[in-house]
């Protein structure tokens, strides 16, 4: 059963079918979460007793940090997938997931740097969780770059899966920073091992905001890879057919 499904990942009308499918209903419970986290967050939380009304900001700047190191290794298993069994789909999913990741990438940097000018006093400074960060960026980049620059795309795919892999040692370098150098950053404040230090009434909505972040990535996803199946098998039966149902 579980090869049944995996083969069946790799069909390209399936994926486009599913997708279909499972957006239907994951858009607007999307924009249900997000809307619901967001007031819930930015206007009903108690202001902290330190930072006052600033801290807010991390309704947005932690959902979206969190979510962009999920998606490197989304980005990664799907190279190694091309990589080892040539799924095409998997391709696809790998070159769709890597600007959706910068994007991510770059909104949790600007946030956090909107964030650390009250808090810091300082727009920006180089420590350890933000170069690392700005490092995943550049690898997200690298990807989508690398892709483009080769006229082989077959040989294109290869060299993004194994810069995706390579590059997924920064991910627990993001994670521990905070721990292995001195840095500006507070230590993680949820935590899945021993007690949380963020008060309840600012955690459930920041739980509901990365489950927010979470679906928006799947959905941004599977709209991507839609639109590139599209592209890449426009000359297939299947796709002709779709395109003149629609």
């Amino acid at each position: 059963m579980a090869w049944t499904w995996f083969h069946r990942l790799g069909s390209p009308p399936w994926i486009y079918g599913f997708s279909g499918r499972l957006l239907r209903f994951l858009l607007p419970l999307t924009l249900m979460l997000l809307v619901v986290g967001s007031v819930w967050g930015l206007a009903f939380t108690p202001p902290d007793f330190r930072q006052g009304n600033s801290y807010r900001i991390i309704y947005i700047h932690v959902p979206v940090s969190v979510v962009s190191l999920a998606g490197y290794y989304v980005m990664a298993i799907a190279g190694a997938v091309s990589l080892i069994w040539r799924m095409k789909v998997a391709d696809i999913a790998m070159r769709v997931a890597a600007p959706i990741g910068a994007g991510l990438t770059f909104l949790a940097l600007v946030t956090g740097s909107i964030w650390g000018k009250p808090t810091w006093g300082t727009w920006w400074v180089w420590d350890a969780r933000i170069t690392s960060m700005v490092v995943l960026l550049f690898l997200y980049l690298g990807v989508y770059a690398l892709y483009e620059a080769y006229d082989n795309k077959a040989l294109a795919s290869k060299a993004c899966a194994i810069l995706a892999l390579v590059g997924t040692v920064n991910i627990p370098i993001i994670y521990k920073s905070v721990d292995w150098w001195y840095s500006l950053h507070q230590p993680a404040s949820i935590k899945f091992t021993g007690g949380t230090t963020i008060d309840p009434s600012m955690l459930y909505p920041l739980l509901l905001m990365i489950v927010a972040v979470y679906a928006l990535y799947v959905c941004l996803i599977l709209l991507g890879l839609r639109a590139a199946l599209l592209e890449s098998e426009s000359k297939t039966k299947w796709v002709q057919q779709e395109v003149m149902e629609q």
